[in-house]
This record gives structure tokens, C-alpha cells and sequence, in this order.
């Protein structure tokens, strides 16, 4: 696939991986990290093959947040339009077509956590640790943290997290219900493989169009959320997958989806 200098971007077994690839600054953002990372996304929700992306980070973390040292050099200006290009690419996961998965090894903060958390499902090492300690530094979390964590771990418990600055391991992660699963360090991307083969195993429209519409309902009023849901179920009516899978199940074999 398409080279970078920032990530790898990868495919296999109809599994795409985005390996954040800055390993000598724990994978931290940068312009161009966020430049190749919009890039990536565009050409895996075009891609046919991919059925679920993974996104982790190279060496010892999933990212350490953005890169002070380039952000210290940045006018007001400057900055919100480096926020603003972060701020695209994690809506740009949420909206992409396939699911997405974080496998979260090592250290996800700040920013890093943000991206980790416009993903659908997150797998952490045990040894993983998250935060948003933005207000150590006299700002606060710029691309979505402050939105999406209250929404997977309340308003409380975000608060918390957001005020303080202090991170929490995994354990406490997949307490209070910001990561899906912790498996043993090492193992985050085997465990999301896992994940990716249960998903990939249904039929492949019923998949993109049940994503589409938690994250659309998501910023809907309850009633048009509904309404969207079910416009999007009825169009899985017309797929002959539907037809495979309900024969399949009233013959009690496994599906064989097509994708049609």
C-alpha cells in the first residue's frame, strides 16, 4: 500500500493496520502525522478489501499525545488550525466506513487518547496507561476528549480524569468502561485480530450500516435517531445477505455472506 514516513499502512486477511510510526517520541502527533493520517483513512474507506481497521503504535506506546516541541513553536493561529486538522481526522474515524479498532499498547495520552477514543472498540496491554493531562500543561484536551469520554465513562468519572489530569491503567480503564477489554502485555493487536474475525464473520452491509448508525444517532435527537436506524435496517432488507442469513439460520448452518 501507500508509503509514509509518519505510519504504516498495511492490509492482510481483509484486516487494514495503522501503525502510528514515531517510536523514538512514543509515536506523539505532529502536522505531519495528522497529514498522513487523513490521507490513510481516505484510501481505507475506499478500500473494498479492508472489512476492519486496527490502529496501533510502533516500539513501546500507543502515543503520548501531541508534539510539544512543535507546538511550542505555534501562534494562536497556527495552532487552531493544527487542532482543527486533528479534530477532522478523528471524526474522519468515526465516519470512516469500516469499524475501527484501538489496540492500545503502552501509553495513550492526551491526544493519543482522543484518537483511541473516536475508535468503535479499544483492547489494552494490561500495562496501558490513559489520560488527558492537558491541564498540567495550561491547556485542555482539543480534539474531542472532552466530548466523547463523557459519553463512554460519564460525566463524573470524565471529569476526573480531565480536572485532575492524573492517568488510570487499564484495569481501571475496563472498569469504568473506557476500554472494551485488557489483555496480557504484548497482546493488544492479537486480541483485536480477534475481535476483527467475529465481526468480519457477519454479514459484511448489516456491519457497515449498524456503525453508521450509532455514531450518526449518536448526534441525534432519540425519535430521528430512530427514524435513521430503521431506514438503515430496511436497506438491509434488500441485500441478499439478509436472505442468506435468515435461510441459514432456519436451516441451522453458518452463513455464507456475500457482501450483496
Amino acid at each position: 500500500m501507500h508509503r509514509y514516513e509518519t505510519i504504516i499502512l498495511e492490509k492482510k486477511n481483509h484486516i487494514g493496520y495503522l501503525v502510528l510510526n514515531r517510536p523514538e517520541v512514543l509515536n506523539a502527533i505532529s502536522q505531519k502525522l495528522i497529514a498522513e493520517l487523513t490521507d490513510a483513512l481516505a484510501r481505507v474507506n475506499e478500500d473494498e478489501e479492508i472489512k476492519v481497521l486496527i490502529i496501533t503504535g510502533a516500539g513501546k506506546g500507543f502515543q503520548a499525545g501531541a508534539d510539544i516541541r512543535e507546538l511550542n513553536n505555534l501562534k494562536p493561529i497556527d495552532f487552531l488550525r493544527w487542532d482543527n486538522g486533528l479534530v477532522r481526522m478523528t471524526a474522519a474515524i468515526e465516519k470512516l466506513r469500516q469499524p475501527v479498532i484501538a489496540a492500545i499498547n503502552g501509553v495513550a495520552m492526551g491526544g493519543g487518547l482522543e484518537l483511541a477514543l473516536s475508535c468503535q472498540i479499544r483492547v489494552a496491554d494490561e500495562d496501558a496507561k490513559l489520560g488527558l493531562p492537558e491541564v498540567k500543561l495550561g491547556i485542555i484536551p482539543g480534539a474531542g476528549g472532552t466530548q466523547r469520554l463523557p459519553l463512554l465513562v460519564g460525566k463524573g468519572r470524565a471529569h476526573e480524569m480531565m480536572l485532575t489530569g492524573d492517568p488510570i491503567d487499564a484495569e481501571e480503564a475496563y472498569r469504568i468502561g473506557l476500554v472494551n477489554r485488557v489483555v496480557p502485555k504484548g497482546q493488544a493487536v492479537a486480541a483485536a485480530e480477534e475481535m476483527a474475525g467475529r465481526i468480519m464473520a457477519n454479514a459484511p452491509i448489516a456491519v457497515e450500516l449498524c456503525k453508521d448508525a450509532v455514531e450518526i444517532g449518536m448526534d441525534l435527537p432519540m425519535e430521528h435517531g430512530l427514524q435513521y436506524a430503521q431506514k438503515n435496517c430496511l436497506a438491509c432488507f434488500s441485500t441478499e445477505d439478509m436472505k442468506e442469513g435468515i435461510t441459514a439460520f432456519a436451516e441451522k448452518r453458518k452463513a455464507d455472506f456475500k457482501g450483496k
